[in-house]
């Protein structure tokens, strides 16, 4: 039986399909990631510069000029982030060319001033970078302001001054941080979601070549003759040309079959008409021709049957239950043999089967009975199992004389035939030997525990 496994292998058309997407998946997650990271840190930013030109903007419309062109606040600005102290949001306003004069200082800087490290002017006003207290990194936004001085007799005496709000940029990457930690998990179970998704797509889309190879193995296993079932648009053809191929391979064998046949029948009967002649002119020469003509008719017998075997092996789909067989023989024996009175049993499970043809089956499993019965004194034993992997075993056992352990070492180990080693024999042995080799099979010979001969022939079977 075939199982499914759910690991695919490294080298199947499945993992390269699954690795293939999971890697651009993977890939098309990172780089969106990032984009996105990007967009948002873009965002965040624009945002706290709005915040901060905003309040650059009220605090420049709240401020006023005195008479010497000083700049009063007067309450006119109040926000709770600038009189917290350190609360990362300052306000400074200092006036330009007097260095001995402090500039005015929001309550949240306490007792520190900013200090602006770099400058870009953009939009009419300066951006710049800065540290504050407590090491604070942050964004500041300027602008130049010109206050007239009215207590001067000169109407074009006027003061500039720079006004300065600075925002502690930490919140900038506070807010991206948490994003990219949200962005992370997210994308990580929508990666696996993804990936876990890719899997059973390519899963779901190669089932119909499972199936197709399923079928293709009860085929070869003898459990089915064709492909059967529905398969897609893409596969169908495919299903198609291969149970056309399983047609013609089938007719081949078909016709070599039916060619043996007719040659077996053909060179028989000359032979037996040299047979008659011979026998009707009695002498040396015609007892030559006679023990030639035997000799050649077993080689023809043996060498037709190696020939049938071989094309039914090459043959997909044969599938032989062997428990009719086994019983048509023993039927037949008997009466042959019912003069002598013999005894001939058959013991074999139901669902017993052969992967190969009857007719190979019914020859091997023939010549062994029909040897067994030729030199049984009164019973012969027939048992049929299922062995381990995919093998059957056919035990054949008579309660005759046997063969002795030499006459068993020269046939099992040397691979005599016993027909030329062992007279009153036959060709049998050695046709059963080839065609269960053939079949990957084996024959072995010993002694039978009813007393006599047994024979032990191994075949493929159907699981």
């Amino acid at each position: 039986m075939l199982r499914t496994k759910i690991a695919p292998r490294l080298d199947s058309l499945q993992a390269r399909l699954i690795a293939a997407a999971a890697v651009w998946t993977i890939l098309g997650l990172v780089i969106g990631g990032f984009v996105l990271s990007g967009v948002f840190r873009a965002s965040v930013e624009s945002d706290f510069d709005a915040r901060l030109r905003f309040d650059l903007d009220g605090m420049i419309a709240a401020a006023e000029p005195g008479p010497a062109g000083q700049v009063s606040l007067r309450g006119r600005f109040t926000d709770p982030r600038f009189e917290r102290v350190y609360s990362g949001w300052y306000w400074q306003i200092a006036p330009e060319g007097k260095a001995n004069v402090p500039p005015q200082i929001s309550r949240s800087l306490w007792d520190h001033t900013i200090k602006v490290t770099d400058t870009v002017t953009r939009g009419g006003v300066e951006w710049s970078h800065g540290a504050g207290p407590e090491d604070q990194h942050l964004r500041i936004v300027s602008r130049h302001v010109e206050f007239p001085i009215a207590d001067t007799p000169s109407p074009t005496d006027s003061t500039n001054y720079r006004f300065l709000v600075a925002g502690d940029s930490t919140q900038v990457e506070t807010e991206v941080a948490r994003f990219n930690a949200t962005l992370l998990w997210s994308f990580v179970v929508l990666g696996i979601g993804l990936i876990a998704a890719i899997f059973i797509q390519v899963r779901v889309g190669l089932l119909p070549l499972r199936r197709l190879r399923i079928a293709l193995a009860r085929i070869r296993d003898g459990r089915a003759r064709k492909l059967d079932g529905d398969f897609p648009a893409e596969i169908a053809p495919l299903a198609s040309e291969l149970n056309a191929l399983i047609e013609h391979n089938a007719e081949v064998v078909a016709r070599a079959r039916t060619h043996v046949s007719n040659l077996a029948h053909f060179l028989k009967t000359p032979l037996s008409v040299i047979t008659s002649e011979a026998s009707a002119q009695p002498g040396p020469l015609a007892d030559m021709v006679i023990k030639q003509v035997g000799t050649m008719r077993r080689q023809v017998d043996h060498y037709l049957a190696r020939a049938r075997a071989a094309g039914a092996v090459k043959a997909l789909g044969n599938r032989t239950e062997v428990e009719p067989v086994l019983d048509d023989l023993v039927r037949v024996l008997n009466r042959i043999h019912i003069e002598r009175g013999l005894a001939i049993t058959d013991d074999c499970p139901a669902d017993l089967c052969f992967r190969g043809e009857r007719q190979d089956l019914e020859e091997m499993a023939g010549n062994l009975m029909d040897n067994a019965c030729k030199w049984a004194k009164s019973r012969v034993a027939v048992s049929a199992r299922r062995t381990t992997g995919a093998l059957l075993e056919i035990v054949v056992g008579d309660d005759g004389p046997g063969l002795s352990i030499e006459e068993i070492s020269r046939v099992g180990e040397r691979g005599e035939r016993l027909d030329e080693s062992v007279p009153g024999t036959g060709l049998g042995l050695a046709i059963v030997r080839d065609v269960a080799r053939l079949y990957g099979g084996s024959l072995s010979l010993g002694r039978s525990s009813l007393g006599g001969f047994e024979a032990r022939l191994t075949l493929p079977a159907i699981i």
